[in-house]
């Protein structure tokens, strides 16, 4: 027997945020449920399956759609396949995913979390002085960093914010590069100045450099610095060696705040070298005030194939 369930919208906007551009989101909707989506009138949707379940998946779905989007959100592919697999892996969760954000004076939008894991980092985040963010690429650990580090320099909550990580040539010295060190950097650094650039307009981001309100710095120079009311990242943390990781973790100062993010199934050091993150998360586990937040394939936010393929690499 079908069953038929029809969603009524309550006006055409709210029916074309939810139905997408050129209805790109529907065609999303229809994938992942495995059946047509039918619009009807411009502002109805219905689909009709033989399953209850999924009838009953399909209404929670659009659902908490119109409520992410009531909340001010895009309705993106990306939004649409965390609250599916949240739906369906962890309903009990669902709401983890919109009841908390990050709100960014002059920022382009609230950041949400877009998974459970996400929703639990951003909690550490609130509550720690310093949080470990291990995972796959395209988990949204750095993004979510970045975000939550400008909020706070913005409200004047720190002082500043210092960007580092660890250099690992392949093949070209850093000392060769030209430019100054900022210059030198850069490519190194560039994805947390996406992570930025896409949070905040550039001006605010050059304004904040010129002033030395935001200072990026290599790893090796941050020895022998006491940093304080500071919000600092290290990204590509498991590119350190334990005695670079030690090295950063007793820079620490009062009122700081430090977020290590890495991917520890794409380590670059040599052959034979020690990751200082993996060391870390063993023998820090029990230690008071520090946070580790862990993230797997299905956390991935970047793009459905960016998931498959990181599972393809998980199961091999």
């Amino acid at each position: 027997m079908t069953n038929t369930a029809n969603i009524d919208f309550k006006d055409s906007r709210e029916f074309a945020d939810i139905c997408g551009v050129n209805d790109k989101n529907l065609h999303i909707i229809e994938r992942l449920l495995g059946h047509q989506v039918f619009s009807r009138g411009g502002t109805q949707l219905a689909v009709q399956v033989e399953d209850q379940k999924k009838i009953s998946l399909f209404r929670q779905l659009i659902s908490e759609l119109v409520q992410h989007r009531n909340q001010g959100q895009t309705i993106k592919p990306s939004l649409i396949e965390s609250v599916f697999s949240s739906l369906t892996e962890n309903p009990q969760r669902i709401q983890e995913l919109r009841n908390k954000s990050i709100d960014i004076p002059q920022g382009f939008s609230r950041i949400f979390p877009r998974s459970y894991n996400q929703s639990v980092f951003l909690d550490a985040l609130n509550q720690n002085d310093l949080i470990f963010g291990v995972g796959p690429a395209g988990t949204g650990k750095t993004f979510l960093a970045v975000a939550h580090a400008l909020a706070q320099v913005l409200n004047h909550q720190k002082r500043r914010l210092i960007l580092t990580r660890p250099v690992v040539e392949a093949g070209e010295s850093l000392g060769f590069l030209p430019g100054d060190l900022s210059q030198k950097l850069n490519p190194y650094l560039k994805p947390l100045y996406d992570a930025m650039d896409s949070l905040v307009p550039g001006e605010i981001i050059n304004r904040l450099e010129l002033n030395r309100v935001i200072e990026i710095a290599p790893l090796a120079y941050m020895r022998g610095r006491s940093l304080k009311d500071s919000y600092i990242i290290l990204d590509e943390a498991q590119n350190t060696t334990r005695e670079q990781m030690k090295m950063f973790l007793t820079r620490l100062g009062e009122g700081t705040t430090a977020v290590i993010t890495g991917d520890i199934t794409q380590i670059d050091l040599p052959k034979h070298g020690s990751s200082g993150l993996i060391h870390a998360t063993k023998i820090l586990k029990e230690v008071d005030g520090i946070h580790f937040s862990y993230f797997q394939s299905r956390d991935v936010v970047r793009s459905a194939l960016v998931k498959k393929i990181i599972a393809a690499y998980e199961n091999e």
